[in-house]
């Protein structure tokens, strides 16, 4: 057997003596040999790659300790990747990584190793700087993986979708099983429960019609979205000759219960499906409603099918109602509502949890606000005339400049249909949580741009990326 000079945990080749452990060996190596085996691994700041490299060419080229502790800093002897191949099958020198081969030197070759506390305290610590910069590196690994997500969601957002025929977008194209879902969710009566209580929705609508009956009178008005059929009763109310009420989910049949027991059923004319799949019975209508609007305006995607219905059916002189609606945004300043969503993931329990907060920020929330936390002028991002604008122009991208009122912390940016100081809705407002607080002083201009897109997998959902104050962060509202 050769008589190279490194030693097995089990035999020593070159004194033909058993050795217990990998630590004793490596003393054993600088004891006898000269060699201190975790000094060459500092001196050449090898990582374990390169410490399996070393220990390899050992083995395999019989090298003298002279030739090892002459080795420059220069291009090692090791360094090629054919010393990843082991020289010895499960060699014990391999199954150790750096750390621990540092950490297990430093323990056995002690000098109070008789000292139990000592060596206990000293085990703690060095197991202690262990776990520290393991938390560094998960750390790095998870801001990597987050830096990975926003590139991800960055191409998703710059990709290029005016690829193939359709001129009304991806709602459009969804077959009836893949929109299944979102048709489903509106068979349920507790929603329009909730859409027929919210007064400032439903009475806007109403008192919109019966003060301008000169212009339902006589027209042929088509309802894209029924649900309960309330938005087409007002219409027949109001003088309209015939109404046609279109919605895809269950609830058209209690809306032809409904406008039976109304005696309205000469006026309107309910049909079952999607507005993009069904022929009316009609060539062209003169008038087009619709409570389209979700939550930050676009979510749902509904206005797709108002749009398809306006190009296809809507007359040349028709009106479309809604006729027009912003987008705002403004800066809110709640430390209160930062600490309950963002830092309450710093300790939780006595455990940190921050990791978590990658998976919660890009979650927009949907609730009210306290009007007292809303901390500048609002501006409008986005202006859309139902009457003109085309499924592409949807997809924008918008510089916006918040002139604050209040000397505070920027915790929140929240776009409202509806804003927080009037009447409460169903829409709420959805606000965009910051993961760092920014400061802003009164009178002062919060610069930023705000991206917006459909989410490729599913397009009722909308990709939001906010850019402030040289921070960037996209968020998914689905």
């Amino acid at each position: 057997m050769s008589q190279g000079w490194i030693c097995e945990p089990l035999v020593c080749f070159s004194l033909n003596r058993t050795l217990a452990s990998v630590s004793k060996t490596v003393q054993h190596c600088k004891a006898d040999h000269g060699v201190d085996i975790p000094d060459l691994v500092q001196k050449h700041r090898l990582d374990d790659y390169g410490y399996i490299k070393m220990i390899n060419y050992i083995r395999n080229t019989k090298s003298s300790a002279e030739s090892l502790l002459l080795t420059s800093n220069g291009p090692l002897p090791w360094d090629s990747d054919e010393y990843l191949k082991p020289a010895l099958a499960d060699d014990p020198l391999l199954q150790i990584d750096v750390e621990e081969l540092s950490e297990a030197t430093a323990v056995t070759l002690s000098p109070a190793a008789d000292d139990q506390v000592s060596l206990l305290l000293q085990r703690a610590t060095q197991a202690e700087d262990r776990a520290q910069r393991a938390e560094e590196a998960l750390a790095r690994a998870m801001d990597d993986l987050h830096k990975l997500k926003l590139l991800a969601q960055g191409l998703v957002l710059n990709a290029d979708t005016s690829r193939g025929p359709s001129r009304s977008g991806a709602i459009a194209e969804l077959r009836e099983d893949e929109d299944e879902a979102y048709f489903s969710s509106y068979g349920h009566y507790s929603i329009h429960e909730e859409m027929l209580k919210d007064k400032v929705r439903t009475e806007s609508y109403r008192d919109f019609m019966y003060r301008n009956m000169d212009i339902f009178k006589g027209k042929v008005v088509l309802d894209v979205g029924c649900g309960t059929g309330i938005l087409s009763m007002f219409a027949a109310k109001a003088g309209a000759r015939k109404v046609i009420a279109v919605d895809q989910s269950e609830i058209i049949y209690q809306a032809m219960d409904i406008v039976r027991s109304n005696k309205l059923e000469d006026t309107i004319t309910l049909i079952k499906g999607r507005i993009e799949e069904i022929d009316l019975p009609v060539e062209k209508v003169d008038i087009i409603i619709s409570e389209w609007m979700g939550y930050f305006l676009l979510f749902e995607s509904m206005l797709d099918s108002v749009l398809y219905a306006r190009d296809r059916y809507l007359a040349e002189d028709g009106l479309v109602y809604p006729d027009r609606c912003n987008i705002s945004l403004a800066a809110v300043g709640d430390t209160q509502k930062h600490s309950d969503r963002i830092a309450f993931w710093d300790a939780v329990y006595g455990f940190k949890m921050t990791c978590m907060k990658k998976a919660v920020i890009p979650e927009p929330v949907v609730e009210m606000l306290k009007p007292e936390t809303v901390i500048s002028e609002p501006a409008v991002i986005k202006t859309i005339d139902c009457g003109s604008v085309t499924v592409s122009e949807l997809k924008f991208t918008e510089d916006f400049s918040l002139k604050i009122t209040a000397s505070t912390f920027c915790t929140v940016s929240v776009m409202f249909s509806t804003a927080p100081d009037c009447t409460k809705t169903h829409w709420k407002q959805t606000v965009f949580l910051l993961e760092s607080p920014i400061p802003v002083k009164t009178g002062e201009e919060l610069r930023g741009q705000i991206t917006v897109h459909k989410n490729r997998k599913d397009p009722r959902a909308l990709l939001i990326t906010l850019d402030i104050a040289g921070r960037k962060q996209t968020y998914s509202l689905q």
